[in-house]
This record gives structure tokens, sequence and C-alpha cells, in this order.
């Protein structure tokens, strides 16, 4: 079985950070969410697989490289423009060849990873099988009608009155009946492929399509709330080190990763939380959940609840939390505004100055 990464979405509700780089590439505890996703098929067993990348596929590629880091082969399938997940599997059609694979969406996390779902679908091919969540508000998500037997009946993209409550979390996997199916479809009203069309038409067309369940941890990283949330997840599991810096007057409270490189002066760090490399956090409050990353300065400051890309620097704010704040960025406070006031007033004008 090979593995189909599709990694070229543009990210639009993660702007201003997608204008500058690729979204798969934000850090969830100072690692790329894209990494997660490697890191999950290899422990799955897979070795060969494509990573569909769009504007931003040079970076991907810098920092991603052959997969050997991660013991996978990387093959890079260019997207010229983001025209539907069906369309991302057309396009890989000659990697992909006539073996059966797993495609995952690579801004998702999934905690528990997806080594369960390879082995059962390589023990018991279906035309396709969709890995489901069970979630509060199913009109925000594709949705899965299924029955007793586990077989999906229906595909309902963000339906109005869903059918059932299993969403689709952007993990499948495939035998080469999919590829009829992807050049059977026309584009949405969105002038996508979409790729709950492609697995409709199958199902139409008297395929087995199966569902498995899961109720594990699972985040769409796509907005700025997401990512904070996973980062949460992330960090529950986080083993503390200190390979860095920390002197006499900080005090670390719980689970922290202080990276070699990383400095903490006269400092409260209260875990979980991890400080990247080159990081220096001086004279300030850390709170839990938060991931400070690469060379960046937390001075004179507090924070919580927060990721920091590399480079960002926060001096002298009272409080930060539930903030994402983007590479090489400045936090500080505003000059204060001279307390002399000169006003040209009109005639029967009333003005009420603040103290």
């Amino acid at each position: 079985m090979k593995a189909l990464v599709l990694a070229g979405g543009t990210g639009s509700r993660l702007r201003p950070f997608t204008h500058t780089g690729a979204k798969q590439l934000l850090p969830i505890a100072n690692k790329p969410v894209l990494f997660y996703a490697l890191e999950s098929l290899a422990a799955a067993g897979l070795r060969e697989v494509g990573v569909v990348v769009g504007a931003h596929g040079r970076e991907i590629r810098e920092l991603t490289g052959d997969g050997a880091a991660f013991g996978l082969r990387i093959t890079y399938l260019q997207q010229p423009r983001p025209l539907g997940l069906a369309h991302a599997v057309l396009i890989a059609r000659d990697f992909l060849g006539d073996d059966d694979f797993l495609l995952y969406l690579g801004d998702n996390y999934l905690q528990q990873g997806v080594t369960d779902f390879a082995r059962l679908s390589s023990a018991d091919p279906a035309a396709a099988r969709l890995l489901l969540t069970p979630v509060a508000d199913p009109s925000a998500f594709g949705v899965a009608e299924v029955d007793a037997e586990g077989n999906v009946l229906r595909l309902e993209e963000k339906p109005d009155t869903p059918r059932s409550a299993f969403a689709l979390i952007g993990v499948y996997a495939f035998t080469p009946a999919v590829h009829e199916a992807v050049r059977a479809i026309t584009p949405s009203a969105r002038g996508e492929l979409e790729l709950t069309h492609a697995v409709q038409w199958m199902i139409d067309q008297g395929l087995r399509v199966r569902a498995e369940t899961t109720a594990g941890p699972w985040r769409d990283t796509g907005s700025a709330e997401d990512m904070l949330e996973v980062n949460r997840h992330v960090l529950d599991g986080l083993e503390g080190r200190v390979e860095g810096k920390v002197d006499a007057h900080s005090v670390l409270v719980g689970r922290v990763r202080v990276a070699e490189g990383a400095v903490v002066r006269a400092s409260r760090v209260v875990g979980p939380v991890v400080i990247g490399a080159g990081a220096v956090v001086s004279n300030s409050s850390v709170g839990p959940y938060t991931s400070i990353g690469e060379d960046c300065r937390v001075e004179d400051s507090a924070i919580e609840y927060s990721v920091l890309l590399r480079g960002a620097q926060v001096e002298g704010t009272s409080r930060l939390e539930s903030s994402l704040i983007g590479r090489d960025a400045v936090v500080r406070p505003a000059p204060r505004l001279p307390q002399a006031h000169r006003l040209v007033i009109g005639d029967h004008s009333k003005v009420y100055l603040t103290p």
C-alpha cells in the first residue's frame, strides 16, 4: 500500500500566515503539522508516499526532504491550482499506479495515528474505506450515512439536515477503482473535483464502501483556534526535559522542555510548555500550553495558551493568551501619548477629556 498526502491547499482561514508559508508547515509543539502525518504513516508501515504540493511546494520540499528522516521515500507531485481533493488523486495517477493507497490530508492531526486503519484496509480491501468520527455539529463537515454493518450508503457535504453525526476526517483508503471515479465526476459549484462526489459515484455503481469510526482526538488545523487546541493536545503528552540553560533565579513547574541552545532567565515557566532552540525567556511568566519557537524572545511579559512561531518577539506585555504569533513578528507596548492636549473647538461645542 502506498500513501498520498495532500499538502497543496491555500489555507484561507489561516491568513495572514498562509500568505507567506504553507499551512501544513505551521508548528504544533514546535513541529510542523505535516510531520505528524508523515510520522503516522511511517509508524503504520507505509514507505512509498506521494506528497501533493501547491504554491508553497518549494518550502515543503526543502524542509521535508526525500523522506529519509521519517523512514519514507517521498515523491512530490505538483498541483498547479487547488482544484479539489479528487483532482489531487487525478494528478497522482502515475505515482499510484495500480496499488491500493491511503489518502491523508496533510493539515489534519489524528492523535492515535493510522496504524489500525491501514492494517484493516490491507486485510479487508474495499473500493473505499473512510475514517469517521462523531461530532457535535455534523452540518459543518462532510457527513456519511452508514448502515448497521458499516457500509456507507450516502455522503453529503455540509448538509442542513445531517443524516448522521459521523463526519469525514480526511483519512481514506482506496483501491485502484477510485481512478475511474475521479475521471467520471464533474466540478462542483465551487469549481473543484470533490472527493465526496467520487466516493458517492462508487457507491452508486454498487462498489463496496466501508466506514471505520474513531473517538480519539482529531482536529483539522484550519484556523488559529484549531491550531491552539491541537497544540494543547500534543503538549498534554509532553515529557519534560531541560537541555538548554535555566538560571538559578528561574522556576520550572511541571512538564517543561527547554531545547539545547535555549535560555531561561529570572522567569517562571509552568508546563506543559516547549521552548525551542535559540529562544530566550527573560524576566517573564510562561503559562501552560505554550509553544515558543526557535529564536524567539519573551522579555518582561506574561504569556500562556499561545504559539509563537520562529523568531517572534514579545516584550513588555502584561498578559498575552490564546494567541498565535507569526514568524519574526514583534509584540510590544505602544508608546505613551503626551499628557497635553491642543484643541481648536467651534462655538457651543462640548469636549470630554479622559484624565
